[in-house]
């Protein structure tokens, strides 16, 4: 009977004490039986599940028109390899050179050369056909020549670059000193106007990503998951960073205040280097001309920016230094995101940025209601914070029309 006892209690203890090289056992047995599981259905199992007939699927992702030459480059997003056996302009068959091959496997891409006289600023259908007979294509409005890196296109897109993104923020934080002078009430109605004027951002940059997807990407990569997917992740891993920051501003000797203008200028220049990656992309597809009236329309959008990073900034002692380092934080990337954009634009990597600027402007947004509510206004729904809000979005809304 004792000895029945002791069995039994060392039993229990032993379920109450695991060993590490059980926990990691019951841990990894799962995914052993889960991976014997995929691997018969690859193998002896895929002859009752193979029904119907899979079809195959490129997508056409971008388009250079370059002397005497047009360059397509193809991916294939099938769920089966693919040959890619003839190309045409308009319908008519042209002569082509594939590279590195005209063999694609899943995902894979290859750029097709096109020996063509074409005509700048005329509409083109470019076709691809693969080997069972499905014909794919892409049509052109107007051709424009492809840029190359060179010293010429390298300052205009910085040029660009200056005036839509550093320009606009450094005259936004311009209203500092206004924002420090007024009461604690109209601060809180300052404060809501830029949560206003950031949730506008961020919309916008999930509109930009889902228009990517659109004309670029098509069903491929499950566009809508990955704007989703990336936007959570970007959120989760800022908000995280922001914790630590604000949390260890005192160690960091850094104030409050900063640290949240730090946030926001790392926000809101990620979702500028997604606009410089459209404004890069749209002039090197020829799909827009730059003209005064178009850069004043987003010097004034982006000049909104600026008053976003005043407004934390205004409650902490006035450091012209690192008031101007925000402001360069914010705005330079639209330069670097024109410079990708318009030398080397690709999709998939557009739609990830943008959806990380989405995320970021997001956890900026909530770091900022955190700031209004822990100042006292709790429930977040006085006239103050709601007509901020409200005059915020419709600030970015009219400024937007103009681009």
């Amino acid at each position: 009977m004792v000895t029945t006892k002791i069995l039994k209690m060392g039993w229990i203890m032993e379920l109450d004490n695991p060993s590490k090289g059980k926990i990691i056992a019951s841990g990894i047995i799962p995914f052993i039986f889960l991976i014997i599981l995929v691997a018969y259905i690859f193998g002896p199992g895929s002859d009752l599940l193979n029904l119907g007939v899979p079809l195959p699927e490129i997508i056409i992702e971008k388009i250079d028109f370059l002397e005497s030459e047009i360059q397509v480059t193809v991916r294939n997003t099938g769920p089966i390899p693919v040959e890619v056996v003839m190309a045409d302009v308009n319908d008519r068959i042209q002569p082509a050179a594939i590279e590195p091959d005209r063999f694609l496997e899943r995902y894979e891409t290859a750029l097709v050369r096109i020996p063509f006289e074409w005509n700048e600023a005329e509409p083109y259908i470019i076709g691809l056909t693969v080997e069972d007979g499905t014909r794919f294509e892409r049509q052109v409005e107007a051709a424009a020549p492809a840029l190359r890196p060179n010293l010429e296109f390298v300052g205009l897109f910085a040029l660009i670059g200056t005036y839509v993104g550093i320009i606009p923020v450094m005259i936004g934080l311009l209203w500092l000193p206004f924002i420090r002078k007024i009461s604690k009430q109209k601060n809180h109605f300052f404060f809501a106007l830029t949560v206003g004027l950031l949730l506008f951002l961020g919309i916008d940059s999930i509109e930009e990503a889902f228009e990517v997807v659109d004309d670029h990407l098509s069903g491929s990569f499950n566009g809508v998951l990955l704007i989703a997917t990336t936007i959570v992740l970007s959120f989760l891993g800022l908000y995280y960073a922001s914790e630590k920051l604000t949390g260890k501003a005192d160690s960091l000797r850094i104030s409050k205040p900063v640290a949240i203008g730090l946030m926001i200028a790392i926000g809101i220049g990620l979702h500028n280097f997604g606009e410089g990656l459209a404004i890069g992309a749209a002039v090197g597809l020829g799909s827009i001309a730059f003209s005064t009236f178009l850069i004043v329309g987003f010097a004034l959008h982006n000049t909104t920016e600026g008053f976003a990073i005043a407004a934390p900034m205004s409650r902490g002692k006035t450091m012209i230094g690192k008031l101007l380092g925000l402001g360069m934080i914010a705005g330079t990337p639209a330069i670097f995101g024109a410079w990708v954009g318009g030398f080397a634009f690709s999709p998939f990597s557009s739609v990830i940025f943008l959806s990380i600027g989405a995320g970021a402007i997001f956890q900026v947004i909530v770091i900022v209601l955190k700031w209004i509510r822990d100042e006292g206004d709790k429930n977040l729904s006085s006239a103050s914070v709601v007509s901020g809000l409200a005059i915020g979005m419709l600030v970015m809304y009219l400024t937007s029309i103009l681009v």
